[in-house]
C-alpha cells in the first residue's frame, strides 16, 4: 500500500470485471443486432411507397437503438469502486454542530410554514429585519448576516466545542436576469471567499440534507491524497431520494444509473457534475486552467486568517452579492458556474474536465446526502424535460464535445457522457416504434418477419424472427435482473419501463424541440424549477402508488393520444385476426400485435385516468377529448 518514502494513500480504487454470463449476453445480443440489420437490408420492400418508407424508418430507429445500447454497455463494461481510509487522515478537532444543525432545521421548517422569519429569530439576528422593507422576494437588495462568527472565542456549543462560521445570504434580485441557480452559486462562491476562503466547497440542493457525518472526511481523502489528490477537481456523490415509494412509481430513484453507469463512467475518466451532493475544490471554480501548482499545503490553509470584523465583512459581501458586481467580468463565462444553459451544473462540470481536472465518483454504503423526488407525474416529466434539453444544449454548444471536448477529453469518456447528451435525441426512434407499427397494423403493412409459414407447423417459423425475439426479451430480462440487483422490485422495474417510455415520448421530445428552437433564436429558455410540493390528496395518492395527472398539460395530451392510438390499433388487429379464416393475419402481424399489446399494458394507468377514475388526480376532460379526436383521426387516415 505504501512506498519507500512512507506514503500511504488515502483512498484505493478497485476494478470489477463483468461476469461471464454478462459478457455472453453482450456477445449474443450483438449477433442478434447484426442479424436484424441484415434482415432489414435484404428484405427492403421494392413495391409500395408507404411500405418502403415505413421499413426504412424502422431500420434507422433500430440503428439508433443499437448505437445507444452499444455506448451504454461500453460504459458499464469495466466499473471501478472507490474506498477511503479515513483513519489515515490526521486527527483534528471537529466541532460537533449537532445541536446547531437541529436548531437550524427547526427554524427553517417554522419559517417555511409561516412564510416569514419568526419574531424570535429576527430579534436575535438583526439582518433578518431587512426583510421588513422588501415588497417581493423577487425584488430586493442583498441581505447578509453572519449568524455565527467562527473566530469569536465565545462561539461554542453546549459541550464547549468551537462552532464553525455560519452566514445567511440572500443575493440581490431585481428586474434584471439573475441566472437562477448558477447566479446564486457564484454569489455564494464570492461571499465565502471573503469570509472563510476554505479550499473545499460543498454544494447541495435546497431540498437535500447530509445523511452521513463522514461525507466530508471521505471527500478529503480524495483531495488530500499526496500523489493523486492535486488532480481531482470535484468529488461527486449520488443523488439519493428519501421519499421514493416502495415500487418507485415515477422511476425517480435512479438506482441503476448511480450503481451501474456512474462506476463505469468513473473508470473511463470521471463523472459529470450533477449539481448537488458535490465537493468542489474552490480553485477549479475560480481559475481557468489546472496545473501542478494546485498542490495544497493543508497546514498552511488551516492557518489562514480572515481580516475584518463581522460588520465590515457583511458590508463588503453585500457588494460581492450584488447584481452590478458581475457586469463586464468573466463570472458565468470563464469563472464560476456557467450561465446560459438549462443544465448549468452539467455545463460547468464539462468545462472543468476540459480544463484538465479529474473527477471522482464516491458511493458509500450509507448515503451521503438525501433529497426529495417529484411526487407527481407532471413534476417528473418537467424535470426530465429540463435535464434532457440541458444535456442536448451542452452537446451542441461551443463548449461541448464537438469544440472543446474532443481536444481535452478522451474519446471513451466522451462516449460515456453521450449516454446523457443524447437523452433528448432518443425521442424520435422511440416515437417511431410506438406509432408507426401500430398504424401499419391497421393498414395491413407487415414490418417484422413472419412467425409461421404454414399453419400448425411451428418449426416453419421464419428464422429472422428469432433475432428480433431474442434481442427484445433478452434485453428486457437483463434489465430486470439489473434492476433487482440494484435493490428494486419487479413492480418497480415495470414502473421504470413505463416512465422510460413516457419520458422518451414527451419530456425528451419537448426538451429537444425547445433546445433547437432556442439555439436557432426562435425562443428563449425559461428555467423551470421542479416543484416538489403536492396537495394533501395528491400526496396520499403518491403513497398509495396511484399515478397523478390532475391538470391539463400538452405532455398529457401526447401521452393520452399515444395510449389511445395503440389500444385502437390493438383492437383493430385482434378484429382482423378473428375475421381471418386462414390465419394469414396472425402469420404476418404477430410481432406488431405483441408490440402494440405491450404498449397498451404499459399505459393501463393512462386508461384509468382517462375513463375510470373519479378523483381529482384523473386526466382532465379537455385532455381526453383532444386525445380522442387526434387518435381517431390518425387511425382513420391509416385505414383509408
Amino acid at each position: 500500500m505504501g512506498n519507500n518514502n512512507g506514503y500511504l494513500p488515502l483512498f484505493e480504487t478497485k476494478s470489477s470485471r463483468r461476469p461471464f454470463l454478462i459478457k455472453l449476453y453482450v456477445l449474443t445480443i450483438s449477433v442478434a443486432i447484426c442479424v436484424i440489420w441484415v434482415y432489414r437490408v435484404r428484405y427492403l420492400p421494392v413495391e409500395g411507397i408507404l411500405e418502403r418508407w415505413a421499413w426504412i424508418g424502422m431500420f434507422f430507429a433500430e440503428l439508433w437503438f443499437s448505437f445507444y445500447w452499444f455506448i451504454t454497455h461500453l460504459v458499464r463494461w469495466n466499473p471501478i469502486f472507490r474506498y477511503t481510509f479515513k483513519d489515515r487522515l490526521s486527527q483534528r478537532a471537529e466541532s460537533s454542530g449537532i445541536k446547531l444543525y437541529g436548531d437550524m432545521k427547526n427554524g427553517i421548517e417554522v419559517t417555511s410554514k409561516q412564510g416569514q422569519v419568526p419574531e424570535k429569530i429576527r430579534k436575535e439576528h438583526k439582518g433578518f429585519s431587512e426583510w421588513d422593507f422588501v415588497s417581493s422576494r423577487h425584488d430586493h437588495q442583498t441581505i447578509v448576516q453572519i449568524l455565527i462568527d467562527g473566530r469569536d472565542p465565545l462561539a461554542m456549543d453546549d459541550e464547549g466545542q468551537r462552532l464553525p462560521t455560519l452566514v445567511y445570504l440572500s443575493r440581490e434580485k431585481s428586474q434584471y436576469p439573475h441566472n437562477f441557480k448558477a447566479g446564486a452559486m457564484n454569489a455564494l462562491i464570492r461571499v465565502s471567499s471573503r469570509i472563510s476562503n476554505g479550499p473545499i466547497i460543498l454544494n447541495v440542493d435546497c431540498d437535500m440534507y447530509s445523511n452521513n457525518s463522514s461525507s466530508l472526511r471521505d471527500a478529503l481523502c480524495f483531495f488530500m491524497d499526496e500523489e493523486k489528490g492535486h488532480e481531482i477537481g470535484y468529488v461527486q456523490y449520488p443523488q439519493s431520494m428519501m421519499n421514493v415509494t416502495k415500487n418507485d412509481l415515477y422511476g425517480n430513484s435512479l438506482n441503476v444509473i448511480f450503481k451501474m453507469e456512474f462506476p463505469g463512467i468513473d473508470a473511463n475518466g470521471g463523472p459529470m457534475y450533477i449539481g448537488t451532493g458535490c465537493f468542489h475544490r474552490r480553485v477549479n471554480l475560480r481559475e481557468r486552467k489546472h496545473c501542478n501548482e494546485h498542490k495544497v499545503d493543508w497546514k498552511r490553509v488551516a492557518d489562514i486568517k480572515i481580516e475584518g470584523n463581522a460588520r465590515d465583512l457583511e458590508e463588503e459581501c453585500k457588494v460581492l452579492a450584488s447584481y452590478a458586481y458581475e457586469e463586464s467580468t468573466q463570472w458565468g463565462i470563464e469563472v464560476g458556474l456557467k450561465y446560459g444553459c438549462l443544465l448549468e451544473d452539467g455545463m460547468t462540470g464539462f468545462s472543468i474536465r476540459c480544463r484538465g481536472w479529474r473527477s471522482v465518483y464516491f458511493n458509500p454504503e450509507r448515503k451521503g446526502f438525501l433529497g426529495l423526488a417529484p411526487t407527481t407525474l407532471l413534476q417528473t416529466l418537467v424535470q426530465q424535460e429540463r435535464w434532457s434539453g440541458g444535456e442536448l444544449q451542452i452537446l451542441l454548444s461551443r463548449h461541448g464535445p464537438f469544440f472543446d471536448g474532443y481536444k481535452n477529453i478522451p474519446l471513451k469518456l466522451l462516449l460515456s457522457y453521450c449516454i446523457y447528451f443524447l437523452w433528448a435525441a432518443n425521442c424520435f426512434p422511440t416515437l417511431y416504434y410506438v406509432v408507426v407499427p401500430s398504424l401499419c397494423l391497421l393498414r395491413g403493412i407487415s414490418l417484422f418477419p413472419k412467425t409461421r409459414r404454414k399453419l400448425y407447423v411451428p418449426q416453419a417459423s421464419s428464422p429472422w424472427i428469432h433475432a428480433f425475439a431474442y434481442a427484445f426479451f433478452a434485453d428486457r430480462a437483463y434489465g430486470l435482473v439489473e434492476f433487482l440487483w440494484c435493490d428494486g422490485t419487479f413492480q418497480g422495474w415495470w414502473n421504470d419501463q413505463r416512465i422510460w417510455m413516457f419520458k422518451r415520448t414527451t419530456s425528451y421530445l419537448v426538451g429537444f424541440c425547445d433546445t433547437i428552437l432556442k439555439m436557432l433564436g426562435f425562443t428563449n429558455h425559461a428555467f423551470v424549477v421542479t416543484d416538489k410540493v403536492a396537495s394533501e390528496d395528491a400526496s396520499k395518492r403518491y403513497e398509495q402508488e396511484i399515478m397523478e395527472f390532475g391538470v391539463p398539460s400538452p405532455t398529457f395530451n401526447i401521452l393520452a393520444t399515444l395510449a389511445l392510438l395503440n389500444i385502437f390499433s390493438f383492437i383493430g388487429g385482434i378484429k382482423m385476426v378473428i375475421s381471418d379464416v386462414e390465419n394469414k393475419v396472425l402469420d404476418l402481424f404477430t410481432s406488431q400485435l405483441v408490440l402494440s399489446g405491450l404498449i397498451v399494458l404499459i399505459n393501463l394507468p393512462v386508461y384509468e385516468g382517462l375513463f375510470f377514475r373519479k378523483d381529482s388526480g384523473r386526466i382532465p376532460n379537455s385532455v381526453t377529448y383532444k386525445s380522442l379526436i387526434v387518435s381517431l383521426l390518425a387511425c382513420a387516415i391509416a385505414l383509408h
